[in-house]
């Protein structure tokens, strides 16, 4: 049914338009979308990224804090997407574990190329632990979520703090992420085309992002990391109907090979999109309640 909505709406490729244009037809598609489940507070603010003033909004549970604090990158290919196109799923996750959910803007592509993206996420995790009292949050139950790319961002964040002794994560929670730039894989040749997320959308991100010759480089690819020990705990979803499915998959295996307590999460009977839309896909709801309570789990609740 929803590859049937989507289809129906016979929109232009994102990648066929000009930057400007695929980023407003990106946000444009959440519009008349529910906006998710009430929380006690929403704040939007800035923190200093990497050289400059970014932009945030927070989360905040409707029970008393002190509070967990999960620091949330949004989805969009290092190029699309903000704020408002994730809301409705920062909402539903804050609702779920019962967290701050902090989310945190970064440069975009093309006009910030890789290591932009990355950079600023971790500045933002620091700025975050340095600053979680002033947030209401708890600066000792830390941990870095997303979506997709932003779910890329997150376990890169994992890595950065990892290799920089600190900020100090309780866990990392990965949703149907983005690990790798291999489309050769099995699950972008089965699923590459009309399954919610194309083989050349990935492939148009991918080229405004990044140089050919960085892609092996493990703050674009996590997966090729030569070191995956000592990393936070993870959560990891993958969806069976997504390109991105088997680079989660194998991200999954080399964390618990590696030692690293991993859940993974296999959403069968759902593509890359479907577990995002909180409110219009109801299939979803299972899958987000188990990757809430994975967190939760994390968070020692």
């Amino acid at each position: 049914m929803l590859l049937d909505q989507v289809a129906g709406l016979n929109a232009p490729p994102l990648e066929s338009l000009s930057v400007d244009q695929a980023r407003a037809a990106f946000l444009a598609a959440g519009d008349g979308r529910p906006t998710g489940p009430e929380v006690g507070e929403v704040i939007d603010g800035q923190f200093p990224g990497a050289t400059g003033a970014l932009n945030y909004r927070l989360y905040r549970p409707a029970t008393p804090g002190p509070h967990p604090v999960i620091v949330y990158y949004h989805a969009g290919g290092w190029v699309l997407g903000d704020f408002d196109s994730d809301d409705p799923l920062c909402r539903d996750l804050c609702a779920r574990t019962g967290a701050i959910v902090l989310s945190l803007g970064y440069r975009h592509a093309p006009e910030h190329r890789f290591p932009s993206a990355t950079d600023d996420a971790f500045a933002g995790l620091q700025w975050v632990a340095e600053n979680a009292a002033d947030l209401g949050g708890r600066a000792d139950q830390l941990i870095v979520a997303g979506w997709s790319a932003g779910g890329g961002i997150a376990a890169v964040v994992a890595q950065l703090a990892r290799n920089a002794g600190g900020p100090q994560l309780v866990g990392q929670a990965l949703l149907t992420p983005v690990t790798d730039n291999d489309i050769s894989r099995p699950s972008y040749v089965e699923y590459g085309e009309g399954y919610g997320l194309d083989t050349t959308l990935m492939t148009w991100c991918f080229d405004q992002y990044v140089d050919p010759a960085d892609r092996t480089d493990p703050r674009v690819a996590p997966l090729r990391a030569e070191d995956l020990s000592g990393l936070a705990p993870a959560v990891v979803v993958t969806a069976e109907f997504d390109v991105t499915r088997d680079e989660g998959a194998a991200y999954a295996d080399g964390l618990a090979a590696a030692g690293v307590p991993t859940t993974h999460i296999r959403a069968e009977g759902h593509n890359h999109l479907s577990l995002s839309l909180v409110d219009i896909v109801a299939s979803g709801a299972p899958v987000r309640d188990q990757f809430a309570a994975a967190i939760r789990g994390l968070l020692g609740s």
